[in-house]
């Protein structure tokens, strides 16, 4: 049997998209996703769901008030390669533990903005230098912001790190443990979400809205549902209709992961990965990466490194402690110095008072050696 002799109809320039498609395929693709939220609100576990493998083990929330004397929020990176029909996906998760945990969350956003910037400048390092075949690549795609499901609104936390994040990254809100709230408290809640949003100015990933795309009223249904409402898990549960499906079991009945009248996990799951991950990666190239480097660009010499900011909340704390230390010993030193000079003074006043009397002695005996040789004298002319 004969192969199909090839199609040669036209220039060939149809056939760009099928080369493109050979390159991604042999070249794979790496993808950075960050998580940003409050401990407990199921960020390793929708991980884990979203790409049905066990990246990060589940934390153990018991243990997390032992590290409230820190104070820091901290950075994490798990990597990890996945395979499927053949095509290799570098996958980067990032996640940050404390976030929000303590009762003094001042600065705690500080150390997920600068990582984010850090990762800009040591690409735009690199692009810098005459060898470039081996560039280390974390800048973030995609930033998952869990919102607690308190049924109310926006936390002013919550305010401040979006508004941060929505100009460096493609920052996308969920609803963590959606299955907390009724359908119809999840529909406010979600309602009030986005007025927040909209009313503060913060900058929001959507995904593009193309009327010749045939995906166009896929992008309007994914973005009409963000924030997305999330239930994650990973355990396989038992339906009532005999159905075994990823969900929770509750006594009124199963709260099923990819089913749509429940949760949003089928939308998050297509737009970071089955549609729109490639827009997610060239969206961070071209408008993020590209924003940071023209600021960059514009105020500083090529080479010139970054000016890092002194206000790390790392060392702000132990900083202020110092200079209150320090401080206080200035205050006692200048005490201790007043007292001196007052001892000073007094002592001053008395070696001029005892001057000033040694002074008159003198003048005294003067004035009667004095008298002494004008009698002597006169008695001598006597004789």
């Amino acid at each position: 049997m004969s192969l199909p002799a090839p199609n040669f109809d036209g220039i060939g320039i149809a056939n760009l998209p099928n080369q493109r498609h050979k390159i991604v395929a042999k070249r794979g693709a790496h993808f950075t996703i960050m998580v940003v939220g409050e401990s407990g609100l199921g960020k390793t576990t929708l991980i884990n769901t979203l790409f049905s493998t066990e990246l990060s083990p589940p934390k153990n929330y018991a243990k997390r008030h032992y590290k409230q004397l820190d104070k820091l929020t901290e950075v994490e990176i798990i990597k990890a390669e996945l395979e499927e029909r053949q095509f290799k996906v570098k996958l980067t998760v990032i996640d940050t533990p404390g976030f929000g945990d303590y009762v003094n969350n001042r600065d705690s956003w500080l150390p997920i903005v600068e990582f984010i910037d850090d990762q800009h400048e040591a690409y735009m390092r690199q692009e810098q230098q005459p060898q470039r075949q081996d560039k280390t690549d974390l800048r973030v795609h995609a930033c998952l912001y869990f919102i607690r499901p308190t049924g109310h609104t926006l936390k002013p936390l919550d305010i401040e790190i979006m508004k941060r994040l929505g100009t460096r990254v493609n920052l996308i809100p969920v609803v963590a443990k959606a299955d907390t709230l009724t359908q119809n408290d999840l529909f406010v809640f979600k309602q009030r979400v986005r007025e927040v949003i909209a009313a503060q100015g913060i900058r929001i990933y959507t995904p593009p809205l193309d009327a010749d795309d045939e995906n166009a009223e896929l992008a309007r249904v994914l973005t009409d549902a963000i924030p997305f409402s999330i239930i994650g898990s990973t355990e396989d549960v038992k339906t009532s209709d005999g159905r075994v499906v990823k969900g929770r079991e509750y006594i009124w009945g199963v709260a099923e992961v990819e089913n749509e009248s429940h949760c949003d996990f089928k939308k998050l799951r297509s737009l970071l990965i089955r549609t729109h991950m490639l827009d997610l990666i060239s969206t961070s190239e071209e408008l993020h990466y590209e924003n940071y480097r023209q600021t960059q660009m514009e105020t500083r010499k090529f080479g010139e490194p970054k000016i890092k900011k002194s206000d790390n909340p790392k060392f702000k704390e132990e900083e202020e402690q110092l200079r209150k230390k320090f401080t206080e010993q200035v205050k006692a030193e200048e005490a201790r110095f007043r007292q001196w000079e007052q001892h000073l003074i007094a002592e001053r006043d008395r070696l001029n008072k005892d001057l000033e009397m040694a002074h008159s002695a003198i003048k005294q005996l003067e004035a009667e050696l004095e008298n002494l040789q004008v009698g002597y004298g006169r008695g001598t002319g006597r004789r």
